[in-house]
């Protein structure tokens, strides 16, 4: 296999770690969405929560396009 075949399975493969990303980013809405459907006066608690919970999920998916870049470069 050469650098460039390679470097273009690893920039799909850096590219997979988004998937992730967005199923976390899924996962922390439904759960609040769920916890104020049963307790709807802890809403502006956990409002603050998800956002800080949905702030470090996407910040997986920036490193991961920042890999891809990365190896898109040196590629």
């Amino acid at each position: 296999m050469d650098v460039t075949a390679a470097s273009l399975v690893g920039m799909g493969l850096a590219a997979a770690g988004m998937a992730g990303s967005g199923i976390g980013i899924g996962y922390v809405f439904g759960k609040m969405i769920e916890a104020v459907a049963r307790q709807p006066e802890a809403e502006p608690l956990l409002s603050k929560y998800a956002w800080i919970g949905f702030a470090l999920v996407e910040a997986i998916a920036l490193y991961a396009l920042v890999v891809v870049f990365i190896i898109m470069g040196k590629g």
